[in-house]
């Protein structure tokens, strides 16, 4: 029997619109998942990391344990050094997961005495992350450097020579899909000598010349403490990369818990992630995918729904509807209708925010996109 403190928790959820339930995948025209070049679903991709497979002739379906231990197998150290000249850093360290990752690196690098301050609007795997740091911890209004800077001249501790100051931000936010001062940040962190460590979970295969990252794109990536790029999204796989010093990959492996304690990926999730970078030079999907993103900006324009929109430059355009059982009931009717848009709910997102959240991909047809958004208007516009 579940404990009734639980029970009132899930009923408390249930009276505010707000239950969570597993769905199943649908054949329903896809609006709302995070495969933004269609990898996840590209047959080229599975068979040519099979074949990888063969060619190395790795036939292993398990690391066998943690990477420390005997699942440090060959195809990582070969992953890890592809990774780092891709995205142009010093060196790079594979996690499971993004997750993973952010508790990884939030968790084991902010020490005793030190700050961490993050955007308001951070992943809740960074705040997971954070919240298991000794440093302290404080949020800054989202994007806003004129808060931030508020904010470390209130804490910043001239006397303390050993005081570290983290600066956490994402290159683009999963929940609005907005993208912020990157080259802002940069200046700031120099100006105060903080470490910034940027999230490009959603900007990877997205933004830059062969889908880098924005940071790439703005060619500051050497100016930043760490990245954290995740392969769940525009790369279609699985598994998650900190790009950094060597310094800080040698401290990550031996202070990380979530690197330390996990038995390693499988050759085929190594092998899948480097068949999907690989194929980021040479897909069409890269430009298809931007071209769909103007024509949906187009569209908002041309539909009068651009106002009810949070501005955005990437695959993540949100509409804000009020309240969990209107945008419920939106999303179930815009559904009915064959596109699978999904309504965000507070708390996720803070109450009287609630949102549909539009993901866009290359695959995407410009007659779906018409029909999905003049579907909304409909809803909005009356």
């Amino acid at each position: 029997m579940l404990p009734k403190k639980l029970i009132k928790k899930l009923d408390d959820r249930e009276a505010n619109n707000a239950l969570r339930g597993l769905g199943m995948q649908n054949t329903l025209n896809d609006f709302s998942s995070n495969d933004y070049l269609g990898f996840a679903s590209s047959k080229r991709i599975f068979d040519r990391s099979h074949e990888f497979l063969k060619e190395k002739e790795i036939y292993k379906n398990g690391a066998t344990g943690s990477r420390l231990l005997s699942g440090n197998h060959t195809l990582y150290p070969e992953t890890e050094v592809f990774l780092a000249k891709f995205h142009n850093a010093e060196t790079a360290l594979l996690f499971n997961s993004g997750y993973d990752a952010n508790i990884g690196i939030f968790s084991a690098v902010p020490q005793r005495g030190d700050v961490i301050f993050y955007d308001e609007l951070i992943h809740a795997s960074i705040r997971d992350g954070i919240q298991m740091s000794n440093a302290k911890s404080y949020k800054f209004k989202h994007d806003d450097l004129e808060d931030l800077d508020a904010h470390i001249r209130r804490v910043q501790n001239g006397d303390d020579k050993n005081q570290e100051i983290y600066v956490v931000t994402e290159s683009v936010f999963s929940m609005d899909g907005d993208t912020p001062d990157l080259n802002g940040f940069v200046a700031f962190c120099k100006k105060y000598d903080c470490h910034l460590i940027v999230d490009e979970a959603h900007a990877i295969g997205v933004h830059g010349k062969y889908g880098t990252g924005r940071l790439q794109q703005l060619h500051i990536e050497d100016q930043v403490f760490a990245r954290i790029n995740t392969f769940g999204k525009g790369m279609g796989c699985h598994g998650a990369v900190i790009l950094g010093s060597l310094d800080l990959k040698r401290y990550l492996i031996n202070f990380a818990r979530s690197f330390i304690y996990t038995t390693g990926l499988p050759p085929h999730a190594l092998a899948t992630i480097n068949i999907a970078y690989q194929e980021l030079y040479t897909t069409p999907e890269i430009k298809k995918l931007a071209e769909n993103i103007s024509f949906f900006k187009d569209k908002l324009e041309t539909l009068d729904l651009k106002s009810h929109f949070i501005k955005s430059d990437s695959a993540i355009h949100c509409c804000i509807i009020s309240g969990n059982k209107k945008i419920k009931e939106i999303a179930t009717r815009i559904q009915e209708k064959g596109f699978e848009v999904k309504p965000i709910l507070s708390p996720t997102v803070p109450a009287g925010e609630e949102r549909l959240r539009f993901c866009l991909h290359s695959f995407n047809s410009r007659k779906e996109i018409d029909e999905v958004l003049e579907l909304l208007a409909t809803f909005v516009n009356t």
